[in-house]
């Protein structure tokens, strides 16, 4: 089975995705965002973005867990459930979009979406309006699709509860556990649509440890230079990751 995997892809394209697992999770690990926005692109370049958001799916899985029972404690659980009531609808619609929309018109999108989540990131824009229940509804299904789509839920998310009156505990937990019911939600929704198969199996076997060595020194170098800095370099990957992805660029890259 390995065998039939190296032969559909190339010892450079898996390496490509290592290497690319290895850099998003470092960018989470000191900054605490931006590695769906790194590693998507990215490993959609060498592996076809249909295999590339299952991987991140399995990889980061257990990351979540370690963290769910902590978070499950803190959480404002009624305001977690709104939120995932509507990623309910808007995850399976994500990943129908992801399975049957054509592979490289789908990286162009991922290439837009990617630039518009940047640009949400670097103007610091924060929703401060009263959290109704439709507004948390309608948040949860955009997140929704863009989770089932390109396991990218986080920018809506993050800009809607930060700017709430929730203590930034609150807030961690909250985000934390809405992350794990979306990705529930999304593996169910892979396995119906085919895309949660053996060779992503196989493939995430491969880049699991240095997504895990990337989440790990990330860390552990939180600290060493400002929060400013560091968020800085987590928007210069992304907005890296989204240059270097593209298909027109394929010809020279790879």
């Amino acid at each position: 089975m390995i065998t039939e995997l190296l032969a559909r892809h190339s010892a450079a394209a898996i390496t490509f995705l290592v290497v690319a697992a290895f850099i998003a999770a470092l960018a989470r690990g000191f900054s605490g965002f931006g590695g769906a926005l790194i590693f998507v692109p990215l490993a959609s370049a060498a592996v076809g973005p249909q295999t590339a958001a299952p991987i991140l799916l399995v990889i980061d899985g257990a990351a979540q867990l370690a963290l769910l029972k902590s978070a499950w404690r803190t959480a404002d659980r009624r305001e977690v459930a709104i939120m995932a009531a509507g990623a309910l609808i808007g995850i399976p619609l994500g990943a129908a979009i992801l399975a049957y929309l054509d592979a490289t018109l789908l990286r162009w999108a991922i290439a837009a979406l990617i630039v518009a989540m940047l640009a949400l990131l670097i103007s610091g824009w924060r929703y401060h309006g009263r959290p109704e229940a439709a507004t948390t509804v309608g948040v949860g299904f955009a997140a929704g699709i863009l989770s089932g789509a390109v396991q990218a839920a986080g920018p809506p998310v993050v800009a809607y509860w930060l700017g709430g009156s929730a203590s930034a505990a609150i807030v961690r937990a909250n985000i934390i556990l809405f992350f794990f019911c979306t990705s529930v939600v999304a593996a169910i929704s892979y396995l119906a649509a085919g895309l949660l198969g053996l060779d992503v199996l196989i493939l995430s076997a491969l880049t699991a440890p240095a997504y895990a060595l990337g989440m790990y020194v990330g860390t552990r170098m939180f600290g060493l230079a400002s929060e400013r800095l560091f968020r800085r370099i987590c928007l210069a990957l992304i907005a890296a990751a989204a240059l270097v992805s593209l298909p027109a660029l394929d010809p020279i890259l790879r």
